[in-house]
């Protein structure tokens, strides 16, 4: 097997990731009650605070120290330049096509892709290296990102099919929104591939972006979901296992 065919594949695994947990779905019963739901979403949330820490933050910070940049620097300007994105981008969807009903959800899918963005790029930075064959990256090395982001996915793709089905979509489709939250990665590894020398420099903004878009959803989102109507621990509670397990994922991987 060469080196090419070996990058393909290791580009692939995180997609495998997001479609594994995206399934999830098909073994969701039609209906679930109230405190599930809080659960959910609280999980979600809590997924989404830790991927904003471990997966995106102190990545900008350790990137912007190996480019040689005061390491806060990227990770705020990215940071507050993703939430003020996003308020942006609520600011329109709420004034110009996009009704209430089901908004969240949307804003929920649109932050996770984003987050997966610069994750993918980081791929293909590995994968670039190692292709490169001088830069000290062995396809072990490689891999061994491609399979930790995966384990990482798969709760997000979770929390991606699992809410739009809970809204009443199909399964399928849901399936297939939480599948397309992943695509991007693989792309996002081949355009960093391709243009290395430009992408790399940014990608401690870029990390840190989606970290600010990431953390948007879940106070603007997430959190008033899960003290609608009664307020419920279930809420605390899942919050603190969806950030528990990825900060684990994170940090073990």
């Amino acid at each position: 097997m060469n080196n090419t065919l070996y990058s393909i594949i290791g580009i692939t695994i995180p997609f495998i990731g997001t479609v594994f947990g995206s399934g999830f779905v098909l073994l969701l019963k039609k209906n679930l009650n109230e405190k599930l739901q809080k659960l959910i979403v609280g999980f979600a949330a809590g997924v989404m605070i830790a991927a904003s820490i471990w997966s995106l933050i102190l990545p900008s910070a350790e990137l912007a120290e190996e480019q040689g940049i005061i390491n806060w620097i990227p990770a705020t300007i990215g940071f507050i330049l993703g939430i003020i994105f996003l308020i942006l981008t609520n600011y329109f969807a709420d004034n110009v096509a996009e009704k209430r009903k089901g908004k969240k959800i949307n804003m929920l899918m649109f932050s996770v892709t984003l987050h997966n963005i610069p994750e993918g790029m980081a791929v293909g930075v590995c994968f670039a290296g190692f292709l490169a064959g001088n830069t000290g990256i062995a396809l072990m090395a490689a891999m061994a990102l491609s399979i930790g982001i995966a384990l990482q996915n798969i709760p997000e793709g979770a929390i991606i099919s699992i809410p739009l089905k809970l809204q009443g979509m199909s399964k399928r489709k849901s399936l297939l929104y939480g599948m397309l939250s992943g695509i991007v990665e693989p792309i996002a590894a081949i355009v960093t591939i391709l243009l290395l020398n430009i992408i790399v420099p940014l990608l401690p903004y870029l990390l840190s972006f989606a970290a600010g878009a990431m953390i948007y959803v879940v106070m603007e989102e997430l959190i008033p979901e899960m003290h609608r109507s009664k307020k419920s621990v279930l809420g605390v509670i899942g919050v603190t296992i969806g950030f528990v397990l990825m900060m684990i994922m994170d940090m073990a991987l």
